[in-house]
């Protein structure tokens, strides 16, 4: 049983270094970024939150709880969570996305982008990225909300800031 606490005493101290490692890399990361600060700390704050729950779950195992019971709590709890989940897949998505667009969108606030669209001009200055969607500024003023999940399926061009005022004259023009 003492051994089981020393191996939670060294759990303990791989959490303390992995979690300033995971601080650290995310401030460098972030530096780089023009998001906003609360950007910044929702992605910050659910990496640490997964660190978290790893480190529980592998800190549970260690002090000795009978992996049979823990599996059958684990799948339980897995179970609710995946239906619940399944009923707002679409949420779960979007957050996901939303994480990846924060690591990989080459796009960021204030860029114009054209998204590839046949039915509707998607086109617009990208005004803030959320946990759930982008919001891009139309020329005519108008805010179009596009969720996260669809802007890493579908082609998005990056503009040159003058276009958009272009097509916005040009619009007026024919009017």
């Amino acid at each position: 049983m003492t051994n089981n606490w020393v191996l939670f005493g060294l759990l303990i101290l791989v959490f303390l270094i992995t979690r300033k490692w995971i601080v650290s890399a995310f401030k460098r990361i972030a530096k780089n970024k023009n998001a906003t600060l609360k950007r910044k700390l929702m992605v910050r704050q659910i990496l640490l939150v997964s660190h978290l729950l790893i480190f529980i779950i592998i800190g549970t195992m260690v002090l000795g709880i009978d992996y049979g019971k823990f599996i059958v709590f684990l799948s339980s709890a897995f179970a609710v969570l995946g239906i619940a989940l399944f009923a707002q897949w679409s949420i779960l998505s979007n957050i996901t996305a939303g994480i990846l667009i924060f690591f990989n969108f080459p796009y960021r606030v204030g860029d114009t982008v054209r998204i590839a669209n046949k039915d509707f001009d998607l086109t617009g200055m990208i005004e803030e990225i959320t946990t759930f969607h982008v919001l891009i500024r139309h020329a005519d003023g108008d805010l179009i909300t596009y969720p996260n999940s669809l802007i890493l399926q579908t082609p998005v061009i990056k503009l040159k800031a003058k276009h958009l005022k272009l097509s916005n004259e040009e619009d007026e023009h024919n009017e």
